[in-house]
């Protein structure tokens, strides 16, 4: 599965780099492919992993902040691997750009 979240603290201020920096550390380290935008984090991998690490994610920017909003969005596809990378190439040939 293929899971897109994000991870804003809120009572923290306007700027909140800071605090949602400390979301993608535990994304990163979990070992998971995963990839950063200006909006969402996305990261790959099986069911209770996936969740295990955006859970790990809120509770680190909850310990840091009085409240948390998230938002999460999940494409559940059995069998598919790679899809961070597969379904960007997929757009990209059909746009006739680089894969």
């Amino acid at each position: 599965m293929i899971v897109a979240f994000s991870v804003t603290p809120l009572g923290v201020g306007e700027s909140v780099g800071e605090h949602v920096a400390e979301a993608v550390r535990v994304v990163r380290e979990s070992g998971l492919p995963n990839r950063t935008d200006a909006m969402f984090t996305s990261i790959e991998g099986e069911w209770d992993e996936v969740m295990e690490v955006v859970k790990r994610a809120v509770d680190a920017v909850a310990a840091r902040a009085p409240r948390v909003s998230l938002v999460l969005k999940a494409d559940i596809r059995v069998g598919v691997t790679d899809g961070l990378n597969a379904k960007v190439q997929t757009v990209e040939r059909h746009l006739g750009g680089p894969e």
